[in-house]
């Protein structure tokens, strides 16, 4: 049995990135896999960092204390063998909450030294495009995309790391509808295959 942390960034209840969660918590659960959720936006996660928190960062200051959002964030993960974020792209990114949930959750001594950080088995970057992978990757943006959040966001704090893009959102009528069922079998097959 395998423990997830899923992180969630969507404004809407509703939608395909939404039945794309749904989908790999259903796998999760088929599987016999525990889970946790953060769903940023249900939650009202402050994506901006404060004054204090910037000078935490930047002082290097591992010994100074979180905010308490940041602290049980930080224990989610602490606890989970995987850590899955489930997003969709917008302007070749995750949407600022997520964003910012970076920028305030890998705090010195959580995810970068001078202390030790945090390492899951796994990360799995799971996100909705309207583009297709083709169009993405013609364009330079898929590559650009996997960079930043499997280099630069996850790097060493996973063992290993899985990058990967639903996309052709944008489509319509049955070929869309062909495509978001196999789209959501996928999710939930990489939940179950964890």
């Amino acid at each position: 049995m395998t423990h997830v942390h899923v992180v969630h960034a969507h404004p809407s209840a509703r939608g395909f990135t939404r039945e794309v969660l749904d989908a790999f918590l259903g796998g999760l659960a088929d599987a016999g896999h525990t889970h946790t959720l953060s769903d940023l936006d249900a939650m009202g996660f402050r994506s901006e960092l404060t004054r204090d928190e910037y000078e935490r960062e930047s002082g290097r200051r591992a010994d100074a204390p979180v905010p308490d959002d940041i602290a049980a964030e930080q224990a989610r993960l602490a606890v989970a063998d995987v850590w899955v974020f489930v997003y969709p792209v917008w302007w070749a990114d995750c949407p600022a909450r997520l964003k910012g949930w970076f920028d305030r959750v890998w705090t010195v001594g959580f995810a970068y030294k001078p202390a030790g950080i945090a390492v899951a088995r796994k990360a799995l970057v799971l996100c909705t495009a309207g583009y297709t992978v083709a169009e993405l990757d013609a364009s330079g943006c898929y590559e650009a995309m996997r960079t930043v959040m499997l280099t630069d966001r996850i790097g060493a704090r996973a063992r290993t790391s899985e990058f990967v893009v639903l996309g052709g959102s944008a489509g319509s009528g049955e070929e869309w509808a062909t495509l978001r069922d196999r789209h959501l079998a996928r999710a939930a097959e990489l939940a179950r295959s964890l």
